[in-house]
């Protein structure tokens, strides 16, 4: 089709050249769709109308065309010549179909029925070139006709209601037979759009019987995202015959498709179709949406696809706007202004604000309430609905929230430790879900943009005796009265409060890029309604802490140097007195955060700094009197016993202190002791902390803090040490002296708490003490001491490592955390689900033990048992580590607050650890405890352990360090897989998956996949030679003990270890695979060729033998089409490998596929073009599939004996190999021989089995390598005799 070519007169000119040779030009027509399939065939004028003979003719061009293995054709293509040819298509299509039914030529020739016969006949057929183009062409037509039929429809009123009129005039005017001709003349009229009208009928309904039906489930996904827009297109163009029952049954089946287009297509036809608003009450309408709205719901909330979700939720708002939804419904699409996604927060937001529109309603019926009530009661309606639904959110989410529980207090049932942990997380700076709510209803919501009403309906005072009091004294006037109709809870005031720093938080963002002074306008006026408002919410929200939190953020807003300008000293000094007071009465760690973020916000602003320079002495003259007072009447300390009310305040001081040393110098302070006159704050603090030996759990917290101010003292300490190379004056070397005497004294503390064996140290201790001791020596070490440009650092002066026995002790230290927390997620889950599991594993271990039987044969049980055991390597969704990932929220539900508070604590330990190897401290040949456990314990973990990887191929191919890291390989290896031999993990799945993320570590890649750096052969080798000993050594042990089950498993080792011969070439394949055959030799180990336990072997075995074809192979012998691993980049080395691993492992005990039957095409192109035509239209079908179907291997059939002639010497070994099965012989007998490379049919098979003597199967063992070489050639032969025959 030209593209330069004027539509409209394209088609004129073809209509008018139908009229006078008709036959020429349908053939015309037929042989441009044929053009358009790609097909370069053509037909006559005689062909064209032979509808009997279109089958077999389209049967013709299809084999033609299956000699091409990928034919383009113009829809699919990606040349520019086609890249308006959609376009065109459709607007020729249209255009022709308008302008015949304007000539009349629509319904007069054979135009239709032609195209309707080669269209439906090529829509199903087998290729999906014919397939595609046509079942476009078909819908393109229906929706021209969609057109027609609509203008026919129109007209057929407009004559109706003439005839009526003229009924009409003719009763009134009573002239008898005046009116007749008249009369006949529309009923002539009237009857030629009946006619009209029936035939694009049968038009419609032949299209849409013929292609639609059938293809709108086809496996082509884009196929089926075509079918679904069209019919949107119907909906909409001709509503009064598509929307029915009959026709929107199919968009809702398709709702639940698995490919995003087609679901999201369907979605849009969905709101085509609830945009005719004329139509919402039909019952066809309101049946559909009631049986499909809770699926709408359903994808509106929990989609993958984000687009999806966005089209839904405009669906589900256009449904709520005519009052079909539930009111369960509506509150879960309301919940979606809290979504992590903006796009799904911003779609929902016009939902919310219909929601919030009858909220305010309801609450001023029967009032005529001023513009100021109606601006509180809407403002106490938003805060209502986001309380209820952050509620119901927190159930969703599993949180406890009970009625009651007003305050929101989530603190409850976690440690204070854990507290002060995530308090750092959550600082002034982070979006909570009230802040992501503000975003999203910014520009629907009006009180949400107007933080001065807010902040006024804040200061009321909301309580039971506000209204008493508002009436008399001060309150008098009516102007802080506070009505029911706007009555906040407490609950509702926390809300509001957050909402209006939110507010104002967005309010600054949107005029931070305005025009210049837009911004300190707003400023300004922020900070003097906050001057004003600030003290009253200090007191009025003192008391609690939840509410004071967020009080204190809102001076982080502000712009304070306009206290200087306003000359309101005064105000200012009381601010800091207010903060400072909230700081030395709380003992919160968000309160302790929040504060320490404020008065740091308020210390940089210079121009008061007088001010702030006596406030912040004064709050240190406070800590410190507070500290001695604690500790007043002690005589030591360190073994003094405190009741709880000392242990709570110590706390207390101890959180302060460590919140304010992390953002201030205060190493003076802490040495302050007047001359010797009394203790220092160093010797209490020090004094505290030593209190850890004696593993009193209710001193956890403070001794935690303890260790952490005294570490943020060194750490401030060591920033005024010199240059390493200067030379040192007497004061800066006594300084030095007392650095070092305090960090051997504070480090003395953390390596008995961390790792040391002589105290009973709480686990919470043990931690902070092993963070804080990693903190210090990455601080310290020499590694870290040398500046970019190769200076050395003044830490540089007091050097510090870790001996070995301590590294070792760390590692332990870090190996013990992780085998506790992985208790704690076991314990987490409910008894009931651990009891399943104890049940499966006997189960397990049951059918496992049943497997071998006699004669070598195996067998996987029966019934359910066989499919669970064939599913349960991949690991199946029942086993204990699947539950595990639950819990850790990998499922997509949220995470509870407890949840994240245990993985954070734990995953502090870990990336400290991470952090001391990656700067040296800790050698990294002790991170194999982290890559064990790799793949089990969450994707942060795993992050973590693959930043291990780097680190290990960093070092083995740049420091020279290739047997350490051969070691650390092999050991996290065996670490893995032992986890799974003791029963800690149920499945080998996360051995395999660190196999394949160790085979980054093996090669680095750079542009064009050109190979950079790979690991000296001589280390790969060793690496496999090391884990091959260590394995056969295992199934030995196993053998002699007639232990089965610990032997199967143990077999799957090999399978970690196939993606680590990426980079194996057949020099080295040769030395792993004599290693291979001396380890069995030697230990006499029978390997079964056909036995399912050994296919994990038989498949690392097929491996070596193709790293050695691909050593020999020359060049260009790799099939087309298929990339090998040198084609990968580094990270998809390890998923390459494995996915070839697999295939081969799956294949194993299967024999050669036998060659399908022929049918004919024209049977085959039906069955496979039709996907299941017959399936009666009434019941909704089956989901589609979008994969093609493979045939499934066969497996009771490869337990067949092997003649000697069948079986073949190994590529790699000098002796005769063990019996192998069929597909093994087949991988290693790849060679040109187009006999090995073919697979034959049943027939070809039994044939060849025929002409081969059968040997008994103990004696296959017995044949010398020669005359095994000699009869594989005559048996070649004989296969060679018996193809050319058939």
């Amino acid at each position: 089709m030209n593209p330069a070519a004027a539509l409209q007169s394209t088609a004129e000119d073809f209509l008018e050249s139908l009229s006078q040779t008709p036959g020429a030009s349908l053939a015309e027509l037929t042989n441009c769709i044929l053009r358009a399939c790609g097909c370069n065939e053509s037909v006559n004028a005689d062909e064209a109308v032979d509808y009997d003979g279109v089958v077999d003719a389209l049967d013709n061009f299809t084999e033609g065309l299956k000699k091409d293995d990928s034919p383009v054709y113009p829809l699919t293509s990606k040349l520019p010549v086609f890249k308006r040819f959609r376009n065109s298509l459709s607007e020729f299509l249209e255009r022709l179909i308008a302008s015949s039914a304007d000539l009349g030529s629509l319904y007069t020739s054979d135009l239709m029925p032609t195209l309707q016969t080669w269209v439906v006949a090529m829509s199903s057929s087998q290729l999906r070139s014919f397939r595609h183009t046509a079942t476009v062409i078909a819908l393109e037509i229906e929706t021209a006709l969609c057109d027609v039929a609509a203008a026919v429809e129109k007209e057929a009123e407009i004559v109706s209601r003439q005839r009526e009129g003229e009924r009409k005039r003719k009763a009134a005017a009573n002239k008898g037979k005046g009116g007749t001709a008249r009369e006949k003349e529309l009923e002539g009229k009237a009857a030629e759009v009946r006619e009209r009208r029936a035939k694009l009928t049968e038009f419609l309904k032949e299209f849409v019987d013929g292609v639609f039906v059938h293809r709108y489930r086809d496996l082509d996904a884009s196929i089926r995202a075509e079918c679904v827009r069209a019919m949107g297109l119907w909906f909409a163009k001709y509503s009064s015959r598509f929307l029915d029952g009959t026709y929107l049954r199919y968009v809702g089946w398709v709702l639940s498709d698995a490919q995003t287009p087609v679901r999201l297509e369907a979605v849009k036809a969905l709101a085509l179709a609830y945009a005719q608003t004329a139509y919402i009450g039909a019952a066809a309408l309101q049946n559909f949406t009631d049986r499909f709205k809770p699926r709408l719901v359903e994808m509106a909330v929990g989609d993958t696809e984000l687009s999806v979700r966005v089209a839904v939720v405009q669906v589900l708002q256009a449904i709520d706007s005519h009052g079909l939804l539930e009111d369960e419904q509506r509150e879960k699409l309301c919940l979606l202004v809290f979504d992590e996604e903006a796009r799904v927060r911003k779609a929902v937001s016009g939902f919310v604000r219909g929601v919030w529109e009858e909220s305010v309603e309801e609450r001023l019926v029967g009032k005529k309430p001023s513009a100021r009530d109606r601006q509180r009661a809407e403002i106490k309606a938003l805060g209502m609905l986001l309380v209820r639904w952050g509620r119901a959110l927190d159930k969703t989410a599993g949180d406890i929230d009970t009625e009651d529980d007003e305050e929101n207090n989530l603190g409850e049932g976690s440690s204070k430790q854990a507290k002060a942990r995530v308090a750092s997380l959550v600082g002034a700076g982070q979006k909570g879900r009230i802040a992501l709510a503000v975003e999203a209803l910014w520009d629907e919501v009006e009180p949400v943009t107007d933080w001065e009403t807010l902040l006024d309906i804040l200061l009321l005072d909301h309580s039971a005796a506000g209204e008493e009091s508002s009436s008399t004294g001060r309150g008098s006037t009516g102007r802080d009265s506070v009505d029911e109709a706007w009555r906040l809870e407490e609950v509702e005031e926390a809300v509001l409060l957050e909402m209006l720093i939110a507010a104002i938080r967005k309010a600054k963002a949107d005029v931070a890029g305005a025009k210049k002074g837009e911004d300190e306008t707003l400023a300004s006026d922020i900070t003097r309604s906050l001057i004003k408002a600030l003290p009253r919410l200090f007191v009025k929200h003192q008391t609690d802490e939840n509410r004071m939190s967020d009080v204190l953020i809102i001076p982080q807003l502000m712009n304070v140097d306009l206290y200087l300008e306003m000359r309101m000293m005064t105000a200012y000094a009381g601010l800091w007195e207010d903060v400072t007071k909230q700081f030395l009465s709380h003992s919160s760690p968000i309160v302790l955060t929040n504060a320490v973020a404020t008065i740091r916000h308020l210390m940089d602003a210079t121009s008061l700094s007088n001010t702030n320079s006596t406030k912040i002495l004064e709050l240190e003259d406070e800590l410190s009197t507070s500290l001695r007072d604690a500790i007043a009447g002690c005589e030591e300390i360190e073994i003094a016993s405190f009741n709880e009310d000392e242990v709570l305040s110590l706390t207390a001081i101890c959180a302060r202190l460590a919140a304010l040393v992390g953002i201030r110098d205060m190493t003076a302070w802490m040495e302050e002791d007047e001359g010797g006159k009394q203790s220092s704050a160093w010797d209490i603090i020090s004094a505290l902390a030593e209190r850890g030996r004696l593993g009193y759990r209710e001193e956890e917290m403070m001794v935690d803090r303890a260790l952490h101010v005294l570490t943020l003292h060194i750490i401030w300490k060591a920033r005024g040490l010199t240059a390493a190379d200067a030379e040192l004056s007497p004061e800066e070397q006594r300084f030095k002296e007392k650095l070092r005497e305090q960090r051997e004294s504070l480090l003395e503390k953390l390596l008995e708490f961390a790792v040391g064996t002589q105290s009973n140290t709480a686990e919470g201790v043990r931690r902070a003490a092993f963070q804080n001791l990693m903190n210090l020596h990455i601080l310290f070490c020499p590694s870290q001491s040398v500046a970019p440009d190769g200076s050395r650092l003044p830490t540089a002066a007091l050097p510090l490592s870790l001996d070995d026995e301590v590294q070792y002790r760390c590692a332990g230290f870090i190996q013990a955390e992780i085998e506790r927390y992985a208790e704690e997620l076991e314990d987490a889950l409910p008894a009931a689900e651990r009891g399943s599991e104890d049940e499966e594993q006997s189960g397990d271990s049951q059918s496992e033990e049943e497997r071998p039987t006699k004669g070598g044969k195996t067998t996987a049980g029966t019934g359910k048992g066989k499919r669970s055991a064939r599913k349960r390597p991949s690991g199946s969704l029942s086993s204990l580590d699947v539950r595990l990932r639950t819990y850790l929220a990998l499922d997509g539900r949220p995470a509870s607050r407890s949840q994240l508070e245990k993985e954070y604590i734990f995953m502090g330990v870990v990336t400290t650890f991470l952090r001391a190897i990656r700067a040296g401290v800790i050698h990294f040949r002790h991170s194999t405890s982290l890559l064990a456990h790799y793949g089990r314990l969450g994707p942060a973990f795993d992050l973590c352990a693959k930043v291990v990887v780097d680190i290990l191929r960093e070092e083995g191919m740049y420091n020279d360090n290739g047997s350490a890291v051969t070691e650390v390989i092999c050991q996290a290896l065996r670490d893995s897989i032992t986890l799974f031999l003791d029963g800690v993990v149920q499945t080998e799945e996360h051995a395999l998956a660190l196999g394949r993320s160790l085979a980054s570590c093996l090669m680095i890649r750079g542009a064009q996949l050109a190979v950079l750096r790979k690991l000296d052969a001589q280390y790969v080798v060793a690496i496999h030679t090391n884990s091959l000993s260590w394995v056969v050594k295992r199934l030995v042990a196993y053998e002699n003990a007639k232990n089965k089950r610990a032997r199967t498993r143990s077999i799957l080792f090999f399978r970690a270890l196939i993606p680590l011969l990426s980079t194996v070439d057949n020099r080295d394949a040769l030395h792993i695979k004599a290693h291979l055959d001396q380890l069995l030799a030697q230990n006499k180990l029978q390997v079964s060729a056909t036995s399912r336990q050994w296919e994990s072997y038989r498949a690392y075995e097929k491996r070596l033998s193709g790293a050695k074809d691909k050593g020999s192979k020359p060049k260009g012998a790799r099939k087309k089409g298929v990339r090998g691993t040198e084609g990968l980049s580094t990270d998809e080395e390890g998923n390459e490998s494995d996915r070839v691993s697999e295939e081969e492992a799956a294949s194993q005990p299967t024999r050669p596929k036998p060659r399908p039957k022929r049918r004919s095409a024209r049977v085959a192109g039906r069955n496979a073009g039709t996907d299941a035509e017959t399936t009666d239209g009434d019941a909704p079908p089956p989901a589609p599939e979008p994969t093609t179907p493979k045939a499934r291997p066969r497996r009771q059939a490869t337990y067949r004996k092997k003649s000697p002639s069948q079986l073949s010497l190994s590529p790699l070994s000098a002796s005769p190999a063990p019996i192998e099965s069929d597909v093994e012989m087949s991988h290693q007998l790849q060679t040109p021989m187009a006999s090995r490379k073919r697979g034959r049919s049943e027939d070809d098979g039994e044939s060849t089995q025929a002409s081969v003597p059968q040997t008994p199967h103990n004696e296959s063992r017995e044949v010398s390598p020669a005359p095994a070489t000699q009869m594989t050639e005559a048996n070649e032969l004989q296969i060679r005799r018996k193809r050319v025959r058939h």
